[in-house]
């Protein structure tokens, strides 16, 4: 399971499908390309889901098939979006 990551110190700004987060704390700035965005929007609004579930989400959100390629890059972004600390593990 993820979710997304609470905090005041934490700006997020979206133009489009890409976004920038800020961390006010750390001075650290993430970019998030477009499946990344889609997968942390998705981890924020259904907290709690297991990684299977975030693919299917993630393909519903994406309108794309939920194969085992989406699944393995949903897996790895999971992994990324935790080591800067936008997700924790559940």
């Amino acid at each position: 399971m993820a979710q997304a990551q609470a905090g005041n110190n934490r700006l997020l700004k979206s133009w489009g499908d890409e976004a920038v987060v800020y961390d006010t704390a750390s001075g650290d700035t993430h970019y998030l390309k477009p499946i990344t965005l889609a997968l942390y929007q998705v981890c924020r609004e259904h907290p709690g889901l297991t990684s299977a579930g975030i693919a299917t989400a993630l393909a519903a959100r994406l309108g794309v098939a939920d194969t085992p390629q989406l699944r393995e890059l949903a897996d790895e972004t999971l992994d990324n979006l935790r080591k800067i600390g936008l997700l924790a593990s559940a």
